[in-house]
């Protein structure tokens, strides 16, 4: 990285989620600041978990904000390693970003203490001995960092540098990010959501835009017309004549609650019996109080959540997580984690997925190298803490509950911009839907597309 006296006068380095979906860090420098959007982890092939281990390539005390798009781990999981490496900024997000953040962080954060706990007692770890990614400890320091400031306001960082954040769909809090630089505006789109959400309002549109930095998920899909209800009706029905379990492995922030607000809709309907449904999140359970508490943020009304609760039985304990599995009855589980990379979901798989009466339901995307992606195509076994399961379980997918964007939507979701972006970079994407996307693009608007690579730091004229 060039040195403070040799840099452009604008310039952005990909620290992550280019070339690949996970781990979104971008550094924006400028003579005035240097300022990262988002801070997160990789998850998913072993080769990019690896980098989660890696130092930044840059002195990080340098760094004088992180903006924050959302509180999803892929965008604030390397936060406590941030400052653990001597970031000493503000962390700024909307009001329910930073709330989710800290949820997430905290509980993840026990997670890696368990698991290296686990892996230090059980020996499976070629790790001696195997640490934690990061401590609660280190997460509460991390999260005394945070502040909120209000969404659709020009905030000011220095003279020269102004950001705002819109509305953007996709998770509770979740924004796109205006960076205003003396006279260019630089457009961060963080995970764009879907029209029609269940429980989101649709995203707004960015007007104008000098540099365009936009997610790819699935920038080469249409999600499918699926009937939802229908695929989980027949679920359940397949789960009660069965006399098995339904596992559904599930992200804690918005799948959750989907899920949640379409098994109550179906209940209310008559479509399904009463089965018991559990949910075994205790992250999920705590974002549960921050729909409650920012109402202004979803469209579900204060009575209808409430009676939507009430129909859940709350798993709260682990020791309750085993009482649910020792219970023959037939059941739905909802679990973190939703690519089942660790959580209370990998407990329920160790004990039921050689069964021929449990069903796996995926809903949304798996990352490359993901317990999730490994179901989705196929693996014949799984390996969970150290040890391998056999995979007798019957796999469903309902892709067209995912909380990003399609192509389509994508594509619409520029189509307000006044004037023509000098350059649109692809971020957030697997290579296939990058390219896919570039293509897509450039038939639609003419518009220069940029697809970087991976600690790549391009100037910008």
């Amino acid at each position: 990285m060039s040195n403070s006296k040799e840099i452009a006068s604008l310039s952005v380095q990909f620290l992550g989620a280019a070339g690949t979906v996970t781990g979104s860090k971008f550094l924006v420098e400028t003579p005035d600041a240097k300022l990262l959007i988002d801070c997160g982890m990789f998850q998913g092939l072993k080769e990019l978990r690896l980098k989660n281990w890696e130092p930044l390539p840059l002195v990080v005390s340098d760094i004088d904000m992180v903006l924050l798009t959302h509180g999803h781990l892929d965008h604030v999981g390397y936060l406590p390693r941030l400052v653990q490496q001597g970031f000493k900024g503000s962390i700024v997000g909307s009001l329910p970003t930073v709330a989710i953040a800290e949820i997430i962080l905290l509980d993840s954060a026990k997670i890696h203490e368990e698991e290296a706990e686990k892996a230090n007692k059980e020996h499976y770890s070629k790790h001696q001995p195997a640490l934690p990614f990061y401590t609660v400890k280190e997460a509460e320091t991390t999260v005394k960092r945070f502040n909120h400031v209000p969404v659709d306001e020009w905030i000011p960082i220095t003279d020269t540098i102004n950001f705002r954040l819109q509305y953007n769909g996709h998770i509770l809090g979740a924004t796109f990010i205006e960076l205003q630089i003396e006279d260019q505006i630089l457009v961060f789109s963080g995970d764009i959501g879907r029209n029609n959400d269940l429980l989101l309002d649709n995203p707004k549109k960015p007007i104008k835009a000098d540099f365009l930095f936009i997610e790819s998920t699935y920038g080469n899909k249409l999600h499918p017309k699926t009937d939802i209800n229908k695929l989980l009706v027949d679920l359940v029905n397949e789960t009660i004549h069965n006399r098995g379990i339904l596992i559904i492995p599930s992200f804690a922030v918005e799948r959750l609650q989907s899920l949640m607000y379409l098994f109550w809709q179906l209940f209310k309907a008559n479509r399904i019996p009463n089965i018991p449904i559990y949910i075994d999140s205790p992250m999920g359970h705590n974002v549960l109080k921050l729909f409650k508490q920012y109402p202004q943020w979803h469209k579900i009304d204060d009575i209808s959540f409430k009676a939507m609760c009430k129909h859940f039985n709350i798993i709260t304990s682990y020791k309750d997580t085993w009482t649910t599995i020792d219970n023959p009855q037939p059941k739905i589980v909802i679990a973190g984690s939703g690519m089942v990379t660790g959580g209370r979901v990998l407990t329920y798989l160790q004990q039921r997925i050689d069964r021929e009466n449990t069903t796996i339901l995926l809903v949304g995307y798996q990352a490359e190298g993901t317990r999730g992606r490994q179901l989705l195509e196929g693996a014949h076994e799984l390996k969970i803490f150290g040890k391998y399961y056999s995979v007798k379980a019957k796999l469903a997918h309902l892709e067209s509950l995912s909380a990003h964007a399609d192509q389509q939507e994508l594509i619409d979701w520029m189509a307000e911009l006044e004037s023509p972006p000098k350059e649109v970079f692809l971020i957030h994407g697997e290579p296939n839907s990058l390219d896919a996307f570039r293509v897509k693009i450039e038939s639609t608007y003419n518009y220069k597309v940029t697809i970087p690579k991976l600690g790549e730091t391009i100037t910008l004229n």
